[in-house]
């Protein structure tokens, strides 16, 4: 009797990973959910893994044939611990990778652009999600979540530049496909929602769909690095304040079809994200 190969899940308590993982398990295949805790999940086969701990890799890709992967959190420099993973993944017989990387970050850009990068000369089953910026950072665990939760504002270097934020429920549907379709898509995968929303109007659709006033307020790039950077690594601050300019010079203010392609129904829109997260568990 031959025990079917299991999917690895990075990430797996994280924001995309936790719903990969759960829609993987729906769809009826066998996961095993890494993460530093091997915290148990409904369906999953919890196991150790800790980017920074080499000792901890063999066992997570024991019996696995593709993973999704969440790149470490917070690191200038992931490619330093994460390539070395990928080939003893690939040594160990994981056939298809799926990466989760960012609109913001092309192939061989900083930070997972190395990773992308490198993916299709690792794997002949590939592919790699670059979804705009997430729905939940406004409503789940993300300082712009906790600033709204204190005192009603979001704070950002992005002006009134547009983004096509996208449900991570979304991306992890897109997640599944690219890791379970019998033909990888084996290139980037650009996801957004369905229309481009500045942070004057995600506040706006906060107040109106919460019934608490929610305000954007506007801050210099240099204001917005020196804020990020008392809670990380000062390069990863400076990335991400860099990233917030690019928003408002209009880097991010596209859509694409991606999710209704892959999916086959059109992406949630952040009204509906908003009232599903903020409302319905009153």
């Amino acid at each position: 009797m031959t025990t079917t190969a299991a999917t690895l899940v990075i990430g797996a308590t994280g924001t995309t990973g936790s719903r990969t993982a759960a829609q993987l398990v729906a769809a009826g295949r066998r996961v095993k959910a890494a993460g530093r805790r091997a915290t148990p999940l409904p369906g999953v086969e919890p196991v150790r893994f800790d980017w920074y701990d080499p000792a901890t890799f063999a066992d997570a890709v024991s019996g696995t044939d593709r993973v999704y992967l969440v790149p470490p959190v917070g690191d200038p420099d992931p490619a330093a611990v994460m390539l070395p993973f990928l080939r003893q993944a690939r040594d160990a017989g994981v056939r298809r990778a799926v990466l989760l990387s960012s609109s913001a970050v092309p192939e061989g850009g900083p930070a997972v652009g190395a990773v992308h990068q490198a993916l299709p000369g690792l794997f002949d089953q590939w592919a790699v999600l670059r979804p705009s910026w997430f729905m939940q950072n406004f409503t789940g665990a993300h300082l712009h979540a906790d600033s709204i939760r204190a005192d009603g504002v979001i704070l950002t270097a992005a002006g009134s530049g547009r983004v096509g934020f996208v449900d991570a429920d979304d991306i992890a549907a897109v997640a599944v496909r690219a890791l379970t379709d019998e033909r990888a898509p084996d290139t980037d995968l650009v996801l957004t929602g369905p229309e481009a929303l500045s942070h004057d109007d995600i506040a706006a659709i906060l107040t109106e769909v919460t019934g608490r006033p929610v305000l954007h307020r506007h801050l210099s790039y240099e204001d917005m690095r020196e804020r990020l950077a008392a809670l990380m690594p000062p390069e990863f601050a400076a990335m991400l304040a860099g990233m917030d300019r690019a928003i408002a010079e209009g880097t991010e203010d596209r859509t694409t079809d991606t999710v209704e392609r892959l999916t086959g129904r059109p992406p949630h829109s952040f009204r509906e994200v908003a009232r599903r997260e903020l409302t319905e568990a009153r």
